[in-house]
């Protein structure tokens, strides 16, 4: 039987599958780019994985395709980002909690899996980083769009682009601190994300022995 995971995955491809047919058919060619570019996006992510030989659970290619499906197809055809103040702001806040994790699961890969490796505190920060990293390249894809090609993806200009950082920082710091608590055996609300990757990808985290507990009294 197909998980809620997967069913929301399918659905979100089927319905962008079927934006591009009515596009194609109304000869709407916008909307065909934007349906298609967005149904390749939601395959992209497991693709690129399976050539480093990593598997993302249903669950992250679910969320990646309702990002996709938030940002291209209803933010930017839909003017979403317009319609809803603060649209923007919660995808923007979303996705550096995405990336935040995603950077956590990858650096205690790095480790085998090994909480003992580093503090806590330290995959905290540095998936604070990662996170914090792409949000900044991503402003500087917005600036490099709207002076190359007149486009006006910051907006308001620096007022938005401050606000999209900090909200970048809220998200990056909740993953970090998640991150962190999980490595202490607490979770925090997040701790099934990192268990699902974990194990799909068990050979990758050898070293991940479940956290000891102090021994109770006896009796």
């Amino acid at each position: 039987m197909p998980t809620p995971s997967l069913l929301v995955l399918n659905g979100i491809r089927l319905f962008l599958a079927v934006e591009a047919v009515i596009g194609l058919v109304g000869r709407n060619w916008l909307a065909v780019f934007v349906a298609v570019s967005a149904l390749v996006l939601t395959a992209l992510p497991q693709l690129l994985a399976n050539r480093v030989q990593l598997f993302l659970p249903n669950g992250f290619l679910a969320a990646i395709a309702a990002f996709v499906l938030a940002t291209i197809y209803l933010g930017e055809m839909h003017d979403f980002y317009n319609r809803f103040w603060w649209w923007d702001l919660a995808l923007h806040g979303t996705s550096a909690m995405g990336f935040g994790i995603l950077g956590f699961l990858l650096i205690l890969m790095l480790f085998e899996g090994d909480r003992y490796a580093a503090p806590p505190w330290a995959i905290g920060v540095l998936s604070f980083c990662a996170a914090m990293t792409v949000g900044v390249l991503w402003e500087v894809f917005e600036y490099g769009m709207d002076q190359l090609f007149g486009f006006n993806m910051q907006k308001s200009g620096l007022h938005d682009t401050m606000g999209d950082l900090m909200v970048n920082a809220v998200g990056a710091s909740i993953a970090g601190l998640a991150g962190a608590a999980y490595l202490k055996g607490r979770a925090l609300g997040l701790g099934f994300t990192f268990e699902a990757f974990i194990a799909a990808n068990r050979p990758r985290f050898r070293k991940l022995m479940p956290r000891r507990r102090p021994p109770g009294p006896r009796r």
